[in-house]
């Protein structure tokens, strides 16, 4: 696994765990699925975006704003 791996994948954690610190009756399970059925998760793969490379408070951001409007903007 490449530095570039490790940073999506932590990333994606992080994803998770702001996803249940936002709904405590969330489980860890329910969050990954969530993150890995985004566009975001599609758009944090793709190395041209970039978006392993921001903190994933910015990342969450995007996430965010998909889930409540059902796109990503």
């Amino acid at each position: 696994m490449n530095n570039t791996d490790e940073m999506k994948n932590d990333t994606v954690r992080d994803l998770a765990c702001l996803l249940m610190d936002c709904d405590a009756n969330l489980s860890m399970g329910q969050a990954l699925e969530t993150v890995f059925n985004s566009e975001t998760y599609q758009k944090l793969q793709n190395d041209r975006t970039h978006l392993y490379s921001q903190s994933a408070r910015y990342v969450f951001s995007f996430l965010q704003q998909e889930l409540a409007t059902g796109k990503l903007g």
